[in-house]
């Protein structure tokens, strides 16, 4: 009742009130974007290894390259930084695949490096929900983690 008596005063001495709305608006990741030396070979890595699809880049000024990370999101490679930089690896993206043993076949075909959460060369981190997990650097240090999660990939 109290609610309704302030809002009565509120509007019989002119101060404007909003409406209260139910549903607050959230917000939805829409892309990340990279900073890379050599944009050439950022996009190879990301395709390649990664397996993401280069989707159409609207600035079309050959600095950027788009790729699709899931059905709204998407990561922007930017071409223009002057060196690596040294980065956490709690400063990482993510990426889930179906089969964690396939993608570390394409690592050890492609003679890259992998590691388990505390650092260890070649080892698989097993968190205690079953998920697997490894830790590998693009071509500019970032960190990235590849994990077996299937909820975490879109299923054909």
């Amino acid at each position: 009742m109290l609610k309704y008596f302030l809002l009565y005063l509120c509007i019989a001495a002119g101060v404007p009130v909003l409406a209260q709305s139910k549903a607050q608006p959230k917000a939805v990741l829409n892309h990340q974007a990279l900073y890379v030396t050599d944009l050439e070979k950022s996009g190879n890595f990301y395709k390649e290894v990664i397996g993401l699809e280069q989707i159409e880049e609207p600035f079309k000024i050959g600095r950027h390259i788009w790729l699709k990370t899931g059905p709204h999101t998407s990561l922007h490679l930017i071409k223009g930084a002057t060196e690596k930089k040294e980065y956490y690896k709690n400063h990482h993206i993510c990426f889930s695949v179906p089969s964690l043993e396939a993608f570390i076949e394409i690592l050890k075909q492609r003679k890259i490096e992998w590691e388990d959460a505390a650092g260890k060369k070649g080892s698989i981190t097993a968190r205690p929900d079953g998920i697997r997990q490894i830790w590998i650097q693009d071509p500019d240090d970032y960190w990235l983690e590849i994990n077996n999660d299937p909820q975490g990939f879109e299923k054909p």
